[in-house]
């Protein structure tokens, strides 16, 4: 531990792993645990550990216990029934084994505390970091961890990128894996810790904060077990990076259903609410929203300035656009007459040159190319909403590459609408790989650059007190 917190590096970079429950049958946990280290390419060395195994196990000769290895462990995982889980975090105490993630579960989210306890006594006897019991563990798609027990065929494994996500819930953290893979971002590190019994949430948020590869964090929680030190935590880390939180069991019925999920004290949302507020953390009221605010963090540079210029090709959406702006606390952009200038000889007389400015409905990749430029350049423009109805004649894969240049190389934030079928939905493929954050409503694409302007405020204000 540095200091009151828990170093995750062997966790999420271990040169060596030990699979407790590793085994030959398929629908094994421990097999798939195994499998999944063989399927991503892990470099470092796997040790296959069960009680009842001779010989090898998925090729790797494996062993009786950790204590017969006889050579360094950075991680070993713990895939058993809860009753024997103790006497294998014994051993791995005993064999210095340097972290340990537990994935079974029969602790006190079913009510047998006396059993977590036992756990949390061995791990201070040792001075053990251990994740869980009750989790998925950790994924690094960087050092190609990934002790996940779900069948890789099951789940789409996001690229490699800025965004950490750390999860109570392993239900939450696959489903939104998969979320984050189908969006189009990248993924940092991934960290499920169930029942928190010794890694908290504080020591996730410090570990998170201060890691290099992590740009944006998102946090799934339903209770935070160590209140003095995530304020503590927070403090620090919001000043350093976003933070998009999503919590769990806001309301009586979600916090018995989360008491009986972890185990967890979810506590008075309005006291959540009020440290989320106070420590600049964006807040999330469903999964969506947290994905909208990730995307739009990882790709787009923080602005303090709220005019919104908004290029559109159907008028209606445009209406719709500019509603959404003013109803989540932002301006639209007035051009400047130089800009006007250039537009209206560039437009075609049926394009008006006021805000939000359509362009009709055969604008094509030229047109969008004009508008986008000579925003970008204009002194009165913050940042950009383009709206592209890849439905109209004009609108093809020529526009959404004229607007992947524009939105990866400019300096002020560019959001892109772009609702539709499955014709709309390749270009915004196409644009989101690239780091072009698309939304599938104004609505959505106000709320991000929002939340954006929001916490760019929070952090300005910061750096200036210090």
């Amino acid at each position: 531990m540095a200091g009151k917190y828990y170093n995750l590096d062997n966790m999420l970079k271990p040169k060596s792993v030990a699979i407790i429950g590793a085994s030959q049958s398929p629908e094994k946990v421990g097999h798939i645990i195994m499998q999944n280290y063989l399927n991503v390419g892990y470099s470092g060395e796997i040790y296959p550990v069960n009680v009842s195994s001779t010989g090898t196990i998925l090729g790797k000769k494996s062993y009786k216990s950790v204590l017969d290895v006889k050579k360094p462990i950075d991680l070993a995982v713990i895939a058993i029934p809860a009753k024997f889980v103790a006497d294998a975090l014994e051993e791995c105490g005993k064999a210095k084994v340097k972290s340990v993630i537990i994935v079974s579960s029969g602790f006190s989210e079913v009510g047998d505390s006396e059993l977590q306890e036992k756990l949390v006594s061995i791990a201070k006897k040792y001075s053990l970091p251990v994740l869980g019991p009750n989790c998925l563990g950790v994924m690094d798609l960087r050092s190609r961890v990934d002790t996940m027990f779900l069948p890789t065929f099951k789940i789409d494994k996001p690229s490699i990128g800025g965004v950490s996500f750390a999860s109570q819930s392993g239900a939450v953290g696959s489903t939104v894996l998969d979320l984050i893979s189908h969006e189009n971002f990248g993924l940092s590190k991934f960290i499920s810790y169930g029942n928190a019994a010794v890694i908290d949430e504080a020591d996730i948020l410090n570990y998170l904060g201060h890691d290099p590869d992590t740009k944006v964090i998102i946090f799934y929680i339903e209770g935070v077990k160590r209140g003095k030190e995530f304020i503590e935590v927070a403090r620090e880390v919001t000043k350093l990076k976003p933070v998009i939180i999503i919590k769990g069991g806001i309301t009586p019925a979600g916090s018995s259903a989360a008491h009986s999920h972890t185990a967890s004290l979810a506590g008075s949302y309005q006291a959540y609410e009020a440290v989320f507020e106070q420590f600049g953390f964006i807040q999330a009221k469903s999964l969506d929203e947290m994905l909208y605010y990730a995307k739009i963090f990882e790709a787009q540079p923080l602005t303090t300035k709220k005019r919104v210029a908004v290029i559109t090709n159907g008028g209606g959406v445009g209406v719709l656009a500019a509603d959404s702006l003013y109803l989540n606390g932002l301006e639209m952009a007035t051009l400047s007459k130089e800009s006007e200038k250039i537009l209206r000889k560039a437009m075609p007389p049926i394009v008006n040159m006021s805000m939000p400015m359509d362009m009709a409905g055969d604008a094509d990749d030229k047109r969008f190319g004009t508008a986008i430029d000579v925003f970008s350049k204009d002194p009165n423009v913050d940042a950009l909403m383009i709206i592209s109805l890849f439905q109209t004649p004009g609108a093809d894969s020529r526009v959404a590459s004229t607007i992947i240049k524009y939105g990866t190389e400019s300096e002020k934030p560019i959001v892109v609408v772009s609702p539709g079928g499955n014709y709309a939905e390749v270009h915004n493929n196409m644009m989101e790989s690239s780091g072009v954050p698309v939304y599938p409503s104004p609505e959505d694409a106000s709320k991000a650059l929002a939340a954006l302007i929001k916490y760019s405020e929070y952090r300005e204000r910061h750096s200036k007190s210090g």
